[in-house]
């Protein structure tokens, strides 16, 4: 390592300004910031000296993820398996599904990467270490069958359309990785939707193994097949069909573990998401006009992306609302926007991105008036304090 810091030294002042290579310099800075620690630091104005940085918090989220995406490989071979009556074995099953989902990953990376140095370059800024984790949450949000060329497209609209144009990395309003799932859902909705698109080579024509549909348990609940629903046990350990990171509840805990234990998430919009959804759920128990309104919170909570969301996606600490009790306010409706949505609209049977997306654009004002109420509140104290 003290080579290559030694010869990246060497060829640095190239890079600079007046360099052979000025124009480079972001790039140049990317790949350097990448393999070392940065070595700026802050001389003036108010500052905060800390450990962490920007580079080590998306590490960490990246982290957190790996164990949603080995078992989200381990499941994508099980299920092909699975669906053609082939005996498996743990290394079969994550060998096919690293095979598949690789390329996903990497076309993820290398999609949105290009986006962001290329605007980099022209706005003469440095390379932020955002889409760390944005190139690892589009694929776990996808289904395996997903076309390639359809991640380029999507992921190229959600990093210029949802964070070039607001300014980058901390000046996004939307999820970036939420709005490229939202954008092949509305573009091509045959490819996010159905029973065919959750298990690898799939299709309506393929011949499968008797009792194998490759529907997921949101599926049948729109349809009301709740019969069909696996068991609570079945929706935490994950080996159904689903969203390649999404469907393991146990990997996801793990992640929600590691980002709570190294304080990058925020535990009050986790929870308040959970209570959001619980509350609707029994809201929905109360009335019990269909056999989904009849759904029990914790199988609600288990099925589909909503622990997903709930971890991963609603606590992004840019989208999210920054005050305290607007947390609590902002995780509250997510989840109950996502359970309304489900059980309302079973056009849009994946109710958290919409509830997600929804509850981004209102983070602002959520905060807003937050401060505007503590203000006033604070004014009134001391007003009664003076006269006193």
């Amino acid at each position: 390592m003290k080579a290559l810091r030694k010869y990246l030294d060497k060829i640095k002042p190239q890079f600079s300004e007046g360099g052979k290579f000025s124009k480079l310099h972001s790039t140049f800075g990317a790949f350097e910031t990448f393999l070392f620690v940065p070595d700026k630091v802050t001389y003036k104005g108010a500052h905060i000296r800390d450990s962490i940085d920007l580079k080590r918090t998306m590490s960490i989220v990246v982290i957190a993820l790996i164990p949603a995406l080995i078992f989200g490989m381990w499941n994508v071979g099980r299920q092909y398996y699975v669906s053609i009556g082939e005996s498996t074995d743990i290394i079969k099953n994550l060998w096919f599904g690293f095979l598949k989902v690789m390329p996903i990953v990497i076309v993820s990376y290398v999609t949105g990467l290009t986006v962001e140095f290329i605007f980099a370059q022209i706005r003469k800024h440095e390379v932020n270490e955002g889409f760390l984790v944005t190139g690892m949450l589009i694929p776990l949000v996808m289904p395996v069958n997903i076309p390639l060329w359809m991640v380029v497209v999507a992921t190229a609209f959600a990093v210029v359309f949802g964070k070039e144009v607001f300014g980058g990395t901390g000046m996004n309003i939307f999820n970036p990785a939420l709005l490229t799932r939202a954008f092949i859902f509305f573009a091509y909705p045959s490819v996010i939707s159905g029973d065919s698109v959750w298990t690898y080579g799939l299709t309506s024509t393929s011949k499968v193994v008797d009792g194998f549909s490759g529907a997921t348990p949101m599926a049948n609940a729109a349809s009301y097949a709740i019969d069909k629903i696996p068991d609570n046990f079945t929706l935490f350990l994950g080996n159904i069909p689903g969203s390649i990171g999404e469907t393991s509840k146990l990997a996801i805990l793990i992640g929600a573990s590691i980002l709570l234990i190294t304080g990058i998430a925020n535990w009050r919009v986790m929870f308040s998401v959970i209570i959001g959804g619980v509350g609707m759920t029994l809201i929905f128990n109360v009335f019990g006009a269909n056999p989904y309104m009849q759904i029990s919170p914790l199988t609600q909570i288990l099925m589909g992306g909503f622990m997903f969301g709930a971890v991963f996606m609603a606590t992004d600490p840019v989208t999210a609302s920054q005050t305290h009790t607007g947390q609590y306010i902002y995780g509250l409706l997510i989840g109950m926007f996502a359970i309304l949505i489900r059980v309302l609209n079973p056009a849009y049977p994946e109710g958290m991105m919409l509830s997600i997306l929804l509850m981004n654009a209102f983070a602002p004002l959520i905060d807003h008036y937050v401060i505007e109420s503590n203000i006033k509140r604070r004014l009134k104290r001391a007003t009664i304090n003076s006269k006193s």
